[in-house]
């Protein structure tokens, strides 16, 4: 077996395990962001709603069906690689991985993989479900599918940062719980910048997760508040950051050898 075979090999092997690791309990992985996002559509999409109007020219469920899409991916990739990965710290069989003749980078794309094909998966079902509320026409399915898997990739690696870093299992709910949640709320999910006084649509603009939601909105509808190679920039800056940090911290150890 050549080299890359065995890094091919090493790589599915992670993959698999990420992927039936939140497949088997998909009752507890896949259906409660369907529910959640349908109370959403009900209570925001239908009943508020009908009342706030058309926003960009679009009706307020249409509107916000792309963030409350991302919503779902965002939080999904994130907490699958972010609990696994910790778990694996916890029983400590990740040392047995981390000794083992597998580059670090094989490493890591197989948990982001694992945690992108949850994030995905959850966005797809959601997706159906809007369709039971709205009819919408994707303007572009390129851009649309595009910032769908580069989100749910920077989001696995920001769970994979958390978990390196976690010494229990409360260190893995600080983040999403205090940073992740209230930049996806202030990340234009329900509402467009240019409504906001514009102090506050400049501070805006440093919430990464803007660029997100407004780029897929793009993708979705074909209006955005942001500039989609702005947009596009932003996310593959963070990705490769993320992606350079999380190898460093692999690299020395960190969190894992102590």
């Amino acid at each position: 077996m050549t080299r890359y075979s065995r890094y091919w090999t090493a790589f599915v092997t992670i993959f698999t395990k990420e992927f039936l690791r939140f497949a088997r309990i998909w009752l507890q992985t896949i259906l409660p962001p369907a529910i959640t996002t349908t109370l959403y559509y009900i209570i925001f999409g239908n009943l508020i709603g009908s009342r706030i109007g058309k926003m960009d020219g679009y009706s307020y469920i249409d509107f916000i069906v792309p963030g409350l899409i991302l919503m779902a991916v965002i939080t999904n990739s994130y907490s699958n690689v972010v609990s696994s990965f910790f778990s694996s710290k916890f029983q400590r069989h990740v040392e047995e991985l981390i000794i083992s003749p597998v580059p670090n980078w094989i490493i890591l794309a197989g948990y982001v993989a694992g945690g992108v094909s949850r994030g995905v998966l959850v966005g797809i079902t959601v997706t159906i479900v809007s369709l039971f509320f709205t009819d919408i026409q994707v303007q572009s399915y390129g851009w649309t599918l595009t910032v769908f898997v580069l989100t749910s990739i920077l989001f696995s690696l920001a769970g994979f940062i958390n978990a390196v870093y976690a010494n229990s299992f409360d260190d893995i709910t600080i983040v999403p719980t205090f940073i992740l949640t209230p930049l996806t709320y202030l990340g234009g999910v329900f509402y467009s910048i240019n409504m906001l006084p514009e102090f506050w649509q400049k501070l805006s603009l440093a919430n990464p997760i803007l660029y997100m939601v407004n780029a897929f909105r793009y993708g979705l509808l074909g209006v955005s508040d942001i500039s989609m190679g702005v947009a596009l920039g932003i996310v593959v800056l963070f990705i490769v950051a993320l992606t350079t940090f999380s190898l460093m911290l692999l690299n020395r150890g960190i969190g894992i050898k102590s």
